[in-house]
């Protein structure tokens, strides 16, 4: 019977990415039944397995920030400078439906591994290549990082408030977009008949196009984008608040959401002022709102609220730590996390994350920990025709 958890299942991957954007599609793909195997450099690999916080680890080469998405992979080593290493992976194209990197545009090329040469070797291989800023236009060869891309794209200049802004969003946002993209774009590619093609991701427009409200404000209704903290600009109230330990999000965007909460909050009196009469009056006036709020909210915990606003159909919600969610029974109880006890290079368990989907109400799933360095080589390269002398040859010459 087949899996429904993974669709991707038959499907090859070569991963010949680094860090993040490109590990992080590969992540999602795996989860989906991909089988994919991560072609690194012998005796360095992923950058990512030297990064992270723990010193150790990253000593290692089992980084956290490798970790973090690279279970469930294969991993062979291949030096692709050179005419054999080239020549095995032309081997592995040819078994494999996708191939994804994240190099600057041009280094494939290079190597004279671009995607009409692969493609070659397999016509019906999808050629994804994940930049920052795309394969062509005048920034294409600048090299491009998380936050540099959150700089250039408008999004620091609209996160924090008048006096904080701009601010960098507290995770990597463009390199997690991209790769989402990226995963994306694949599926979408897999479906079509015939198979391949090639797939131009950018960092950069990956992130503009997930800021659709704010672009089409800025587009079609001439608003400049601005820094609203955690005021929601399009109603109010709708922001965070200060409750006794903490703030609560409230979001009563609709009137009859305001009248509910106003009277729950047993503050009535609001309704009629004209300076709160409709919406816009309220967005006018949302800070001398806030205060009125907050000289109720601020008498009792956050969590208290939510479950009462919640339940009279008013949206709020605790701000919270990452900790606390982790461990809530919203997440904790719905197979999120993944432990894997005694992991190869970190000798000890580790908790990590799945992907944010089921289907049919199931966790997608991988069965193995992120991999040591070249841990797949001798049996990829078995699969691929190599002899065991050979590739003894293969490891001596600094092929592998």
């Amino acid at each position: 019977m087949t899996d429904p958890t993974k669709p991707l299942a038959g499907t090859r991957v070569l991963d010949l990415t680094n860090v993040l954007a490109g590990p992080f599609a590969c992540h999602q793909l795996v989860h989906l039944g991909a089988e994919v195997i991560k072609v690194e450099a012998p005796g360095r690999g992923d950058l990512a397995r030297n990064l992270g916080l723990d010193p150790t680890l990253s000593a290692r080469g089992m980084g956290i920030s490798f970790l973090a998405q690279n279970a469930g992979k294969q991993s062979i080593t291949l030096n692709l400078k050179i005419p054999r290493g080239k020549d095995a992976l032309k081997r592995l194209v040819a078994t494999a439906d996708v191939l994804i990197e994240n190099f600057r545009p041009g280094v494939m090329e290079r190597l004279n591994l671009g995607p009409d040469v692969l493609r070659a070797e397999n016509p019906g291989l999808i050629y994804c290549a994940i930049s920052g800023f795309g394969q062509d236009g005048p920034w294409a060869n600048r090299p491009a990082y998380d936050q540099i891309v959150q700089g250039v794209s408008g999004v620091m200049s609209i996160t924090g408030d008048a006096d904080s802004a701009p601010l960098r969003v507290g995770y990597p946002l463009a390199d997690t977009v991209g790769g989402l993209t990226a995963a994306m774009a694949i599926c979408a590619a897999l479906q079509a008949d015939p198979r391949g093609c090639v797939i131009d991701v950018s960092m950069l427009e990956s992130v503009l196009a997930t800021m659709g409200w704010v672009v089409s404000n800025h587009l079609i209704g001439g608003v400049t984008p601005a820094p609203h903290g955690n005021e929601n600009p399009t109603s109010a109230p709708s922001g965070a608040f200060q409750c006794a330990d903490g703030l609560l999000n409230i979001a009563a965007n609709r009137d009859e959401q305001w009248e509910t909460l106003a009277r729950h909050l047993g503050r009535a009196d609001l309704l009629d002022r004209a300076d709160y009469a409709t919406r816009e009056d309220r967005k006018a006036n949302r800070l001398t709102l806030k205060a009125e709020l907050e000289t109720v909210l601020t008498t009792r915990p956050a969590e208290d609220w939510a479950e009462e606003l919640n339940a009279i159909g008013v949206p709020a919600g605790a701000v919270m730590s990452l900790p606390d969610i982790l461990s809530h029974p919203q997440v904790a109880d719905r197979d999120f996390l993944a432990r894997f006890e005694d992991a190869p290079g970190v000798d000890r368990a580790i908790d990590l994350m799945r992907i944010g989907a089921q289907i049919d109400g199931q966790r997608p799933k991988v069965d193995s920990p992120p991999p040591v360095l070249g841990k797949d080589t001798q049996a990829i390269l078995k699969g691929l025709g190599y002899t065991l002398d050979e590739i003894a040859d293969m490891a001596k010459k600094g092929v592998t």
